[in-house]
């Protein structure tokens, strides 16, 4: 069994890779500003030498999704500085997304030179892209919710993906080997956001009505042609409506 530190471990992904490792007989060390054992502030690598001490696999989860990245390039600065130091991590897995080099979003952007630091940082490395997570859908839908009626992007696929599925293959990868960049995993469906956004409105008793919004730039150009998709990778079993009937029960 390896020991294994995760960052983001508190987050909806994090703390389904954790409870996989663990249940697996490994032991981890989930940083976190406020842990007990092992406290961490990833913006200026305080704590970061301790938690790192013996550490042979890092999951890196962490991510500021609310801020387009903001800080993420700092916090994996400081992550490859202390792998380097401790000398014992055979493995930095990350957490990536399908179309960061496709789609000019600044939180795509932010990932995209996140993957590039860990490959360039001399460390094993292991890169996971997938599409969204169920959960992004109904989080984006709730927002828009909020209006007399639902504005959602017009003509925009998606391909969501059990964010359980993602934490699966994640513990698979949390290994002393690195696997470089392995192929991508998407969701078993492709359908329209505004599809989706009806069906979970109408699973939750929701009345408002969806509009679909034409919008501009490149980046919606680059959501409309695709770029966030991995058809050829829909390895995914979890389809929207079994994220929805598990929702409510």
């Amino acid at each position: 069994m390896s020991t294994i530190l995760v960052t983001g471990g508190t987050g909806t992904l994090g703390t389904l890779v954790v409870s996989r490792l663990r249940e697996a007989g490994h032991e981890v060390r989930v940083l976190s500003r406020h842990a007990p054992e092992y406290p961490v502030d990833l913006q200026d690598g305080s704590g970061l030498d301790a938690a790192m001490a013996g550490v042979e696999v890092v999951v890196h989860c962490a991510s500021n999704t609310r801020r387009a990245g903001k800080g993420d390039e700092m916090a994996t600065g400081h992550l490859i500085d202390a792998a380097r130091r401790a000398g014992t991590v055979g493995n930095m897995v990350y957490i990536s997304i399908v179309g960061v080099d496709v789609v000019p979003l600044g939180y795509y952007k932010a990932k995209l030179r996140v993957e590039r630091m860990l490959e360039g940082s001399g460390l094993g490395v292991t890169i996971l892209r997938t599409t969204q997570f169920h959960d992004l859908v109904a989080q984006v839908t709730d927002a828009a919710a909020k209006l007399p009626v639902v504005p959602v992007p017009k003509g925009v696929p998606v391909q969501p993906i059990a964010v359980e599925e993602v934490a699966d293959r994640l513990a698979e990868l949390a290994v002393p080997a690195p696997a470089g960049r392995v192929p991508d995993m998407g969701g078993p469906q492709i359908r329209r956001l505004t599809d989706l956004a009806r069906a979970y409105l109408e699973a939750t008793g929701r009345r408002g009505r969806v509009v679909p919004v034409p919008l501009a730039g490149k980046t919606y150009a680059a959501f409309r042609r695709g770029g966030h998709l991995t058809p050829s990778h829909a390895v995914g079993k979890g389809t929207f409506a079994q994220f929805l009937a598990a929702r409510g029960r």
